[in-house]
């Protein structure tokens, strides 16, 4: 340990770590060994500079309140990080570097910030550079102790990658929408301090309500004051018990949202609720045991089927239905009219894009249907995104030119009409997707000259829609050029990861995890991408001039193989 130096910390395995994965998806998880940091505590011949690294690298471990953290301050009393802090995370640990000289020096530490945390567990993609100043004195000891934290960090702890990576875990929370049945996934980063207390701190989390950025947009079933009293397991039974203030709440609604919290840990089978000791019974007419498979209508996903209906423009430039790989027409009379298609959930209209991308279009599918304008560009430079429906038949598109952009709407049966409150009205956007939950919606935006994804929400009150809150959802690419929904986890993404590589597929969480790479082997330039739950993701190319849809041989695995033999371009599939 102790020639670990300024290291500060050493680790070891101290359980299974618990990953965020989809909740129907538990048969497949695999717990992995859960990495306990094991602080060290300051030692007598220890430099400034290395009391300041062994301040950063001790503030990773959360255990009885960063007790060996604060051993590395003369006064610890200002500093109460508790146990949700706020984070700001480090691509690297900074190397300190001492001003002045003396029995009082500054330390100071410059890095490079990769994202935030918020104490609600909210990760934010906040790329910068920082730089912070600890004034360490020499005590009564000839012993370096920090004085003063830096005042621009206040309460905000410094944790670089690994740390988050090691500490943290990724948790989706679940609310509903406002159609009080389809579960919307928030997700949090929470400290793992102790393996065995993480079923209690995630039922904790769930009745605290949603984080900030989702507050507003959907609903919470755990009335006002509820706490949690206890949470006892006996084999695989778990038994949460409330408040007497949950019992003002509905009960089937909050055992949705428990359900599919406690979904991912591995060693939740079955569970009880109870309030104030007595139990409670649901769903109706079962027992008081459940599991996760009694609340599977409620999915974010949605309904989905089996029945993956995929759609593109064939190589003569008519909107096709695509079957055994190859393009059959459905609409004939206007051929390269309209491309970058969308098809409506009744399957009766598809909505579209003109050439210039300064129409948006929609056409009846049938073969003798005319694509007709729904609205042009009213900017000289206006163009629209490629459209999207949502599972209600509500048809989304941004009507965009360089520094501005709008967003239009048109539901079922209505005129199209601008969105009031739009929290991008001042970027130039490039993609919009609506979540299948209808409550979030992901945006590809240029900010400071980089076209960056980023996640918001659609909150409605009445007539009133307000889309808004968007927050940056990875730093880890460059420059991304087109984005759809695998899953309402996961974002299939067409970017790259420096300026000087190629566009590939990536798989990225909304929650902030890693982005991943997707599939291997030649893709020719890819182009437009669109994926549906449990269906191969799909990638419009061009090869030596040729328009390809490629698609993965196994999709279930994430490193199968691209194979590309669908003539056409621009896929998409039916809601």
């Amino acid at each position: 340990m102790l020639a670990l130096g300024a290291a500060g910390c050493a680790a070891m395995p101290g359980g299974g770590r618990v990953t965020s994965v989809k909740a129907q998806e538990r048969s497949e998880q695999a717990d992995e060994s859960y990495v306990r940091v094991i602080p060290v505590t300051p030692q007598n011949n220890w430099s400034a500079k290395d009391i300041v690294s062994g301040f950063l690298a001790a503030s990773a471990s959360f255990d009885d309140d960063h007790k060996v953290a604060k051993e590395y301050l003369a006064n610890a009393n200002g500093w109460r990080p508790g146990p949700r802090p706020s984070v700001a995370v480090l691509a690297d640990r900074p190397v300190p570097k001492v001003i002045g000289s003396g029995d009082q020096v500054t330390v100071r530490v410059t890095g490079y910030q990769l994202g935030i945390i918020t104490p609600d567990g909210q990760y934010t993609a906040f790329p910068k550079s920082v730089q912070a100043d600890y004034q360490v004195t020499r005590n009564a000891q000839h012993q370096w102790r920090i004085s003063a934290l830096p005042d621009t960090l206040g309460q905000t702890m410094l944790l670089t990658k690994n740390d988050v990576e090691q500490v943290f875990r990724t948790f989706n929370l679940y609310y509903f929408a406002p159609d009080r049945h389809t579960l919307v996934p928030n997700g949090v980063f929470l400290p793992l301090v102790n393996r065995e207390d993480l079923p209690q701190r995630v039922v904790q989390a769930v009745i605290a309500g949603p984080t900030s950025w989702l507050r507003g947009a959907v609903q919470s079933y755990f009335p006002h004051g509820t706490r949690l009293l206890g949470l006892t397991q006996d084999k695989d039974v778990v038994t949460v018990d409330l408040s007497k203030d949950a019992a003002d709440g509905d009960v089937g609604r909050m055992s949705a949202q428990l359900a599919w919290s406690l979904g991912p840990l591995s060693e939740i089978k079955q569970w009880r609720l109870r309030i104030e000791g007595r139990g409670i019974v649901t769903p109706p007419g079962k027992s008081q045991i459940q599991t996760l498979r009694d609340w599977q209508a409620n999915t974010p996903d949605g309904p989905t089927s089996d029945d993956h209906r995929v759609y593109a423009i064939g190589a003569a430039g008519h909107l096709s239905t695509v079957r055994n790989n190859f393009p059959i027409p459905v609409t004939t009379r206007a051929p390269g009219r309209i491309l970058r298609p969308a098809v409506s959930p009744d399957l009766r209209e598809a909505a579209g894009l003109s050439p210039d991308a300064k129409q948006l279009l929609v056409t009846a599918m049938t073969s003798n249907a005319v694509p007709r304008v729904l609205r042009t560009a009213q900017d000289p430079e206006g163009r629209f995104t490629p459209p999207c429906w949502d599972r209600n038949g509500t048809l989304w598109t941004v009507e965009t030119s360089p520094g501005k952009s709008m967003l239009w709407k048109q539901d079922p049966g209505k005129p199209m009409k601008q969105v009031a409150h739009w929290g991008l009205d001042g970027r130039e956007i490039y993609a919009l997707q609506v979540a299948r939950d209808g409550v979030r919606v992901a945006v590809i935006a240029k900010i400071d000259g980089r076209k960056q994804v980023q996640i918001g929400r659609i909150a409605k009150n009445g007539d009133q829609v307000d889309a808004g809150s968007f927050v940056p959802v990875s730093s880890e690419l460059t420059e991304t050029d087109d984005l759809a929904w695998r899953d309402y986890d996961t974002l299939a993404v067409l970017g790259r990861k420096s300026d000087n590589t190629q566009v590939l597929p990536y798989l990225m969480p909304v929650d902030g995890s890693a982005v991943t790479s997707l599939g291997v082997g030649s893709l020719g330039e890819p182009v437009s991408i669109t994926a549906t739950p449990n269906a191969p993701v799909l990638i419009g190319t061009k090869n030596s001039g040729q328009s390809l849809v490629c698609r993965q041989s196994a999709f279930r695995d994430r490193d199968s193989e691209w194979a590309c033999s669908i003539p056409g371009s621009d896929p998409t599939y039916a809601y």
